[in-house]
């Protein structure tokens, strides 16, 4: 499954960083959705292991070891990249995120362009804007609704709320069961831990990102479910309009989890990508 490294940071900060440490066809970093504890998934190593794809993946502040960052916004998570990336010895790179993941991996795009050679997101969210109406087909919006108040209120939030079975279609389900139950072990595990993790990426998704899309000159491609009742597709309409070089693969059977069905293919269209 790889190798484990904490980076000590400035303030005695620790970001824990996770590498396959194999593949020569091309190096990725995995950008984890909320809630993750950004360990390497089975389903993701196993897809870049066919393709001779090396993942770094790391914990976002206040996950799987990595130190809370309360105030972080989306955009922070660039230079995280970056000195992942440079403790590592990576040179450039390819980044995929999955869910609020997605949003990370843009910010990355954006702010490492000597760096990131091409983006990849999966259910991504977009900013938070009212230019269209951003909680629309969300099954359980109650989260991100209290995020735009605030890290207190998105905190008392968390103490009460339960996951609503509703934000998940059949083909979800089926995901959960099937190939990618080793994300639902972790995002369990990463739940226990506490909600900093969690809060803390609620607020980022639905307050200023400090980047703009138009900001991101690599490459993006754009995957997403039509039945998703988490990240609804109006999101990935809104971002593939103003990034200026995405496309859409819209699936529109798929939900939040079983879009994720579509990895395989996605890294073949990132092999594609010029290094």
């Amino acid at each position: 499954m790889g190798t484990s490294h904490d980076l000590t940071l400035a303030g005695d900060r620790v970001l824990r960083v996770h590498d396959s440490g194999r593949g020569d066809a091309r190096t990725v970093v995995w950008l984890h959705g909320t809630p993750q504890t950004g360990t390497l998934l089975a389903p993701v190593l196993q897809a870049a292991d066919a393709r001779g794809i090396r993942v770094v993946s790391y914990g976002r502040p206040g996950y799987g070891g990595s130190s809370t960052v309360p105030g972080r916004t989306i955009g922070s998570a660039a230079e995280d990249v970056r000195l992942a990336a440079d403790a590592l010895g990576l040179g450039r790179f390819a980044v995929v995120g999955a869910s609020g993941g997605g949003s990370h991996a843009l910010a990355a795009a954006a702010q490492l362009p000597d760096r990131v050679t091409a983006a990849v997101a999966l259910a991504g969210v977009a900013p938070y804007t009212e230019e269209f109406d951003w909680f629309a087909g969300m099954a359980d919006p109650t989260s991100l609704r209290a995020a735009r108040e605030g890290r207190e209120a998105r905190m008392a939030h968390a103490l009460t709320h339960e996951f609503d079975p509703a934000s998940f279609v059949a083909t979800d389900w089926a995901a959960l069961e099937g190939a990618w139950g080793p994300l639902g072990a972790d995002a369990g595990e990463a739940g226990g831990a506490g909600h900093d993790g969690e809060v803390d990426d609620d607020v980022a998704y639905a307050s200023g990102w400090a980047f703009e899309l138009a900001d991101v000159r690599t490459p993006v491609l754009l995957v997403q479910g039509g039945a998703d009742r988490v990240v609804p597709a109006s999101h990935a309409q809104y971002l593939l309009a103003h990034l200026p070089d995405a496309q859409l693969w819209l699936r529109p059977r798929d939900g939040h989890i079983s879009v994720l069905n579509a990895l395989p293919t996605a890294l073949d269209w990132l092999l594609a990508q010029p290094r």
